[in-house]
């Protein structure tokens, strides 16, 4: 009984330390979203209360599936993202992907590193006390650790490039619009799912392209 008692706790102890610690320095941002209108086949609201949702599929993650207009025509299938802070190194992102557990997932038809859009990536998360940069189900575990200023690298096609965090923030499963494309400039969505352990909300970790050279 002691040891069971002690796993849960372990078990419970992070996700309540994040909700106390942790969630209330980022910004919950209520979207206006279409929820209903044109719900993409395999998302979860196709999922019936019997059947279990599988969430290393990104499909799953929100409810309904964007309307994105740029399409990803570049033959270039995977490229590789670093975080220095937590230790991430050239971790594989699939364009495309349909499973987290061998990759992060580039949500198709979002912009391609260092074009002017929003580069959407997911990646996997579980209790923190797991994490390990090479595993990929937990490779997002301690994404919300992040500070504004911290850069996320990117080689796609040869191309080194750098982005600089620059907002955090939660959103609800149902708000889809995280994943809108902004053509000012060249920008990257990190999204994981929190508290740790959990699939409640989604954690959006923003970054800007830092130009050649040049400070931001």
């Amino acid at each position: 009984m002691f040891i069971g008692l002690l796993l849960v706790f372990n078990a419970l102890l992070p996700i309540i330390s994040y909700e106390i610690f942790t969630s209330g320095n980022f910004q919950r941002i209520d979207l206006l979203s279409p929820v209903g209108q044109g719900v993409v086949a395999g998302s979860s609201t196709e999922k019936t209360e019997n059947t279990p949702i599988d969430y290393t599929k990104p499909a799953n993650w929100f409810v309904g599936l964007p309307r994105v207009s740029q399409e990803t025509t570049a033959q270039i299938k995977y490229y590789n993202l670093s975080i220095p802070r937590l230790g991430i190194k050239d971790a594989v992102v699939e364009i495309d992907g349909e499973d987290l557990k061998k990759s992060l997932i580039h949500f198709k038809g979002t912009a391609v590193p260092g074009r002017p859009g929003n580069t959407v990536v997911f990646g996997h998360s579980t209790l923190p006390q797991l994490f390990k940069p090479d595993n990929y189900i937990s490779i997002f575990s301690t994404l919300s650790t992040l500070k504004k200023g911290d850069v996320i690298k990117v080689n796609y096609d040869g191309i080194n490039y750098t982005y600089k965090v620059e907002d955090m923030f939660e959103v609800k499963p149902t708000e889809v619009e995280v994943m809108d494309q902004m053509y000012d400039d060249s920008y990257i969505s990190l999204i994981t799912c929190v508290p740790p352990g959990t699939y409640l909300r989604r954690l959006v970790v923003r970054g800007r392209l830092v130009p050649p050279g040049g400070n931001r």
